[in-house]
């Protein structure tokens, strides 16, 4: 029993870190929540699958920004993501990308 509290304390402390709480509120303002979802495909790919699409590819931040900001189409299918240049900040979306690469 004191294992699973012990774990669940520090779980929860993982899950209330600025980067997480910033990198989700920053994906609502920015509008990502209306094509994505964390857990289940939408309209583009959820974020979990994303993340493990690009588990250990250390290029993939760069390309995902480079993405996000340019639009593009053919990874995830035919539908595509429009720009999004203008919506978020350059450090806005570093931190939503990380945030979404650390699922």
């Amino acid at each position: 029993m004191k294992r699973v509290l012990i774990i669940a304390g520090i779980t929860a402390c993982c899950l209330s870190t600025p980067v997480i709480a910033d990198g989700l509120e920053n994906a609502r303002r920015a509008g990502c929540m209306s094509c994505h979802a964390v857990d289940k495909k939408l309209v583009g790919p959820a974020f979990k699958d994303v993340a493990a699409k690009y588990k250990g590819d250390v290029g993939a931040e760069a390309r995902l920004i480079k993405k996000v900001m340019g639009g593009g189409s053919g990874v995830w299918g035919k539908m595509p993501m429009p720009a999004n240049r203008g919506k978020i900040s350059d450090e806005e979306l570093k931190t939503t990308v990380g945030w979404i690469l650390s699922m």
